[in-house]
């Protein structure tokens, strides 16, 4: 008995009543670690990476914020003013939130859907068939010149195929300039952010689908599953979580993200700004203008954007299935 006193005494520090060292949390943990020290040491040259490419620049990008910094002089800290001057004195970063919001709502929630249900009726193909239509639906996100076809379907001449066509039915007698009448902008653009939209996250929706175990559908018909519908909501959907995560990450990024579409249609700046977001703000004042302590401002207003709207999603796709 006084053995196992003894014992006790050596594991534990009398009149403490705390656990010994060896039982506390970050014992157990770098226990772990040591554990899997080979994995760790496989995974340590990508997060180098990942830390100095992209956590590294997110947190000076932060700091650089809150200074002055023309690239000349070296950067002089002057606290909030670069956030005061972004939302109380500058209308057209206000117009590039509404525009960026906007496109973000429509294009993003659309394009993610229809990501999907265009990759759900494709893996229902043959394997030949869904390759060649896997190709036709992912080509417009990787084609080079693409935004030269869009410029010659809205061109503002008569030669422009919109144009053109409106005029032969007879619906409108003189061209439309359609890329520099302001209200039509913004909505010619969500079309072709649209139509650009199914790439990536298409790709994943497709992975996703073809990893699905067949043996659970039946499995659900078993347990009362009886159409296709239940069948996506209660077996499909669940088991490609990691695929929706990462769509929806994509789709986010992309839409919140646009820049190209409306440099490359609407020009730079656009009429009235009519088609300006949070990128092409940050681009006019960070390679334009040089003004990196407010570039930096733009580019963490939108970083904290994504990140509460990934954080929604999400919470939002954890119910899937449920």
């Amino acid at each position: 008995m006084s053995n196992i006193t003894i014992e006790r005494t050596k594991q534990q520090p009398a009149g403490t009543g705390k656990p010994a060292r060896s039982h506390t949390r970050w014992a157990v943990r770098m226990r772990e670690i040591k554990n899997k020290k080979h994995s760790y040491i496989l995974m340590a040259p990508y997060m180098l990476l990942f830390a100095a490419f992209t956590i590294l620049p997110v947190i000076m990008s932060i700091v650089i914020s809150f200074t002055y910094f023309n690239l000349l002089e070296f950067p002089r800290f002057i606290g909030w003013q670069n956030y005061s001057r972004l939302f109380l004195e500058d209308d057209v970063f206000l117009t590039a939130i509404k525009n960026t919001l906007l496109f973000a709502a429509i294009t993003g929630p659309v394009s993610y859907i229809a990501c999907f249900v265009f990759a759900w009726i494709i893996n229902e193909l043959g394997p030949k068939l869904r390759a060649i239509m896997t190709l036709i639906f992912y080509a417009p996100s990787i084609s080079g010149n693409v935004y030269f076809i869009w410029q010659i379907i809205f061109s503002g001449d008569r030669y422009g195929i919109a144009n053109g066509f409106l005029i032969k039915l007879g619906i409108i007698l003189e061209p439309i300039q359609w890329l520099k009448t302001e209200q039509y902008i913004l909505p010619i653009l969500i079309l072709v952010q649209l139509w650009l939209s199914l790439g990536t996250g298409f790709l994943a929706f497709i992975a996703g689908l073809q990893t699905v175990d067949r043996t659970l559908y039946e499995a659900g018909a078993v347990d009362g599953v009886r159409n296709r519908w239940q069948e996506l909501w209660f077996i499909t959907l669940p088991s490609m979580r990691p695929q929706l995560m990462f769509g929806a990450v994509i789709q986010l990024t992309t839409s919140l993200a646009v820049a190209d579409v409306s440099i490359n249609l609407a020009g730079f700046p656009s009429v009235n700004y009519a088609a300006q977001t949070i990128v092409t703000h940050l681009i006019d004042f960070g390679t334009i203008r040089f003004e990196m302590g407010y570039a930096s401002a733009i580019a963490t207003v939108l970083f904290v954007i994504m990140l509460g709207t990934n954080l929604v999603i999400q919470r939002l796709l954890r119910k899937v299935g449920d």
